[in-house]
């Protein structure tokens, strides 16, 4: 998620927070010291890489980070898994769907 999100934006650590949480409907929610455990493993294997960058405003510089060509590689080769995933999940809501959610012409009591 991370890796999908500075590429579409290089950005710094605590505004990649704000958009993971966001991006993740509020389900995902990094601490700024993992935040940055996370980004510098990233670094290291190759996936982004970062640089120190002044402030547009008189606040201190921060490190942008920015996927590379090796991590474009690991956005693209994600795609099958992700597809499978996705698969399964949309198999697991249609199970909730049919099993447990209240429909207006059955009135199932066991639906909540």
């Amino acid at each position: 998620m991370l890796l999908r999100i500075l590429y579409e934006k290089p950005n710094y650590g605590y505004k990649l927070i704000e958009a993971l949480e966001e991006k993740s409907c509020g389900c995902h929610r990094l601490e700024t010291g993992s935040i940055y455990t996370l980004l510098r493993r990233m670094e290291h294997r190759g996936l982004v890489e970062s640089e120190w960058e002044r402030a547009e405003t008189s606040g201190p510089e921060r490190r942008i980070y920015r996927v590379t060509k090796m991590g474009e590689e690991a956005l693209r080769s994600g795609l099958e898994s992700i597809l499978k995933r996705k698969a399964m999940m949309d198999d697991l809501a249609e199970f909730y769907r049919r099993n447990f959610m209240k429909t207006s012409e059955e009135g199932d009591e066991r639906n909540v």
